[in-house]
């Protein structure tokens, strides 16, 4: 009698007993849709700040932050690719990272900018720091980056210049010599045009190969 008026007073207890507990009430009906949800706000912000931060480190105003830069910044401003008659200007970024022409350019952006630490890590370090210290580096920091733009078929040109495109007509006899045997020898732009918005340094080319020879 006892233990029956105990389960009438308990109806949980009865429910153990014939093992018909309730189960708990999920936190969501819809979880999987909880995480798509989440994981779409998550990317839309994670993606985002890294864009953010893309834009912001490819301004010039930043590159030229560390003093060192203003060098070859200074010597861009003497160049065509700065200052023209049709007023097209192009900055650090255009040709040192790269603009977005495809859609895998993100990575070869991101490479970039891995890069470009090495300069950051130069100026901490003072490894270039002072004019003298850039000029004594500046042909070794060259070739680093012709190399990079060799293995991509000087795609940072190609982003504004294609053979394709050019009209001959509008070009000097040598030009188009040039850019004929160019397009048939299988060349890239960077094979000819080194140093062409920066101080070049064709002689330190001609004596380290001179050197070469002689050794």
């Amino acid at each position: 009698m006892v233990d029956a008026q105990n389960n009438r007073n308990n109806p949980n207890q009865e429910k153990v007993e014939s093992g018909l507990t309730e189960q708990p009430k999920p936190l969501c009906r819809f979880p999987v849709l909880r995480v798509v949800i989440v994981g779409i706000i998550g990317g839309i912000i994670i993606w985002g700040g890294l864009n953010t931060g893309m834009a912001w480190t490819n301004r010039t105003d930043f590159c030229i932050s560390c003093h060192e830069m203003t060098i070859p910044y200074e010597e861009l401003k003497q160049t065509a690719h700065y200052k023209n008659r049709t007023g097209t200007t192009v900055h650090c970024a255009d040709c040192h990272v790269a603009g977005s022409k495809s859609p895998n350019d993100y990575a070869r952006q991101s490479v970039a900018k891995v890069m470009a630490a090495r300069d950051i890590i130069g100026h901490v370090l003072g490894t270039v720091d002072t004019p003298e210290k850039y000029e004594a580096h500046r042909l070794t920091m060259k070739k680093r980056v012709w190399e990079k733009m060799k293995a991509s078929d000087s795609k940072e040109c190609r982003n504004c210049h294609d053979f394709k495109t050019m009209d001959a007509d509008k070009q000097k006899d040598r030009s188009v010599v040039k850019h004929e045997s160019a397009i048939e020898d299988g060349q890239t732009c960077i094979d000819c045009h080194k140093g062409i918005s920066h101080k070049p340094l064709h002689h330190l080319l001609e004596q380290e190969e001179a050197a070469k020879k002689a050794g």
